[in-house]
């Protein structure tokens, strides 16, 4: 069903682009993030954010406009503290019986996830044309195509397959921007899983005397993508002209250049 949806939001898109002028674009960017429910703490994972994308602006003045995007982005979360020798917390074995022995174990890794998704944004926003400056809102479908994660220093068999996280993954985010220069922005992206992207369940405890794990307590976490992101955004076919409306006293009213729109520069 949500295959569905999504296929027939881009119908609706490129159907009424067809019958309009749209904008091409190409981003890139670098991404900070955290999945929120896995005790890890932080936007400490680095991850690549890049793509192509379309805007069709929705009025004249083309203040206010729909962008889709085709993007490949990097989530997950990453702690590489030390663990602390003193601790005597013990988790369930059970929790390591999928552990991957061919990679050998690294004590100096607290955990690390990495989720590798193809991502279709669909965004509204609105843009002051005099400045440059926009804000926008909007949801987006991801794919998840990579999957790996690293706990404690050992290194579990999680992937795509494994039915260990969604391969699904829904997301409301909240983009703003600035133009730098003619067809080049700059903007940060706010992301957030509507849904959970992974049920984790945990059990802590401690041997024993005769040897056996006792469990002390147990709780399910649910996991949530979050992510923030800073991209250059470069669009294709815009073309600009010299601002000539002034103040009074002579100075611009908003940039340098704007965009070469008839009847309204």
């Amino acid at each position: 069903m949500k295959k569905y949806l999504v296929i027939l939001l881009l119908l609706a898109f490129i159907t009424t682009a067809q019958a309009q002028r749209f904008i091409g674009y190409a981003s890139a960017g670098l991404s900070l993030s955290q999945i929120e429910g896995d005790d890890v703490h932080g936007f400490y994972k680095p991850g690549l954010n890049a793509g192509p994308g379309v805007m069709l602006p929705l009025d004249r003045k083309q203040s206010m406009s729909l962008s889709l995007e085709l993007l490949y982005v990097q989530k997950g979360s990453r702690c590489s503290y030390r663990h602390d020798p003193f601790d005597t917390t013990l988790y369930a074995p059970s929790m390591f019986l999928d552990v991957d022995r061919k990679v050998p174990f690294d004590s100096s890794m607290k955990c690390r996830i990495a989720l590798d998704y193809i991502q279709i944004p669909i965004i509204f926003r609105y843009e002051d044309m005099r400045s440059g400056c926009y804000i926008g809102a909007g949801f987006a479908w991801s794919r998840l195509v990579r999957a790996k994660e690293l706990y404690n220093g050992f290194t579990r068999t999680t992937n795509v397959t494994s039915g260990t996280f969604k391969t699904s993954d829904w997301i409301f985010m909240v983009d703003a921007g600035i133009r730098l220069y003619k067809n080049l922005t700059l903007n940060v992206r706010w992301e957030y899983s509507m849904v959970p992207t992974r049920t984790m369940e945990y059990s802590i405890g401690k041997l024993n005397s005769e040897g056996d794990f006792e469990v002390t307590d147990h709780w399910f976490s649910k996991f949530h993508n979050h992510t923030i992101t800073c991209r250059l955004t470069y669009y294709f076919n815009e073309k600009f002209v010299r601002n000539t409306k002034t103040k009074l006293d002579g100075s611009l009213i908003g940039t340098k250049w704007v965009r070469d729109i008839p009847d309204y520069n």
